[in-house]
């Protein structure tokens, strides 16, 4: 039997775009689907962008996107632009009765973010946000033990991620350091991911006390012409702007219904940190530590081990989980791009459920709540309830 088809158009054609374009190009050929996806309209700001439009794998390619979300032959709505787009994109998009993914962090405020749950609500259509570290074999092992009860009373929940890539003082001004463009900084782009692990892992975020900082707080606009004269032969000057987002957070949890303390640490100025994503788990009967750099192991600690053989193994995730045997022989190792697949098998095959297991728009919202609360325990350095 013919498989129903649905058609996809994503908004958003740079990094991400290019990360989810993989993601629905290859989750058909790997995973038994009920529905096949169809690549239909990508959809850019800029010309230059569209170009690889045909080599992603779409057959068409548009520079509007309200236009493109009305069309009545798409299905799906995939939003991959930056934070301050996302809203008026999804609500257009529920509106017109699409099913919507969309990246993290939801919104830049968490008033938009909730009229962005309203919406699709309202619209009746499946949601789901792009928490896509959820969907690494590690992470979700980790969850299959924990609610089995194999670390028993978790005491401490601990996040780190750390990036380095604004380091430099001459980095130029980038849309991600200007908060009316993003909403903040490195909180709600890494801290959302590290913030979602912990509700995803052991429960809600119910207060919070955090601290803020922006290390460099004017950069140099990067088409100010730096370098280039005047007529007169003297050196133009360069052009800054104000960074108004954090360069770094810093903040403290307690988990709702659980006597467990949750730290976390969001910063793009750790030298040496490429994309270190780390979470430790520690409980009264074991411990993991797991890091993204290496996404295909994590480490367990099991305290009923005997005395002379205690100390962290060593667990390669790579088999007896949903997602991994659809890919390479055991120890064959998988990269960040299949989580994106994960991402987008899990929205497909769970289309005609009620409950679904994927982050939602609700999840977002939550995690919002808390990136909003982080917000206001660092003005008021107080503790905060979510």
């Amino acid at each position: 039997m013919a498989r129903k088809t649905l058609n996809v158009a994503m908004i958003g054609a740079s990094f991400m775009g290019k990360a989810h374009s993989n993601a629905w190009r290859k989750v058909d050929m790997f995973f038994d689907l009920p529905v096949k996806p169809v690549m239909k309209v990508m959809c850019g700001k800029f010309p230059e962008e569209l170009e690889n439009a045909e080599r992603y794998g779409w057959e068409e390619s548009s520079l509007d996107w309200k236009e493109t979300v009305n069309r009545p032959d798409i299905d799906i709505v995939d939003i991959c632009t930056p934070n301050f787009l996302h809203p008026v994109i999804a609500i257009e998009a529920a509106k017109a009765g699409k099913h919507v993914v969309c990246e993290k962090p939801l919104a830049s405020t968490l008033k938009e973010a909730e009229d962005m749950l309203a919406a699709v609500e309202q619209g009746g259509k499946k949601h789901m946000c792009g928490f896509s570290y959820r969907f690494a074999p590690a992470i979700q092992k980790m969850k299959q033990m924990i609610d089995a009860g194999e670390l028993g009373e978790i005491f401490h929940f601990r996040a780190a991620y750390q990036q380095d890539w604004i380091v430099d003082p001459d980095f130029p001004m980038v849309w991600r350091l200007k908060k009316e463009h993003t909403g903040s900084g490195a909180l709600g782009d890494i801290g959302a991911h590290i913030t979602d692990l912990c509700h995803f892992l052991v429960g809600p975020v119910a207060e919070v006390t955090s601290a803020m900082q922006t290390f460099i707080k004017e950069r140099v606009v990067a088409d100010s012409d730096v370098g280039a004269w005047d007529a007169k032969g003297s050196a133009k000057s360069k052009k800054y702007d104000t960074v108004d987002v954090d360069d770094a957070a810093v903040y403290i949890g307690r988990i709702k219904d659980r006597n467990t303390l949750a730290t976390f640490e969001a910063t793009r100025f750790a030298p040496g940190r490429r994309n270190y994503n780390a979470i430790e788990v520690y409980g009264s009967k074991g411990s993991f530590l797991w890091n993204q750099e290496d996404m295909n192991i994590f480490h367990y600690y099991n305290s009923a081990d005997p005395d002379t053989l205690q100390g962290f193994r060593r667990i390669i995730a790579c088999e007896g989980q949903p997602y991994t045997e659809a890919w390479w022989p055991p120890g064959h190792i998988i990269g960040y791009e299949h989580l994106f697949v994960h991402e987008m098998r899990e929205f497909l095959c769970q289309l005609d459920q009620n409950d679904v297991t994927y982050p939602t728009f609700g999840d977002a919202v939550k995690c919002q709540r808390v990136l909003d609360t982080v917000e206001k325990a660092a003005e008021s350095r107080k503790w905060e309830t979510v």
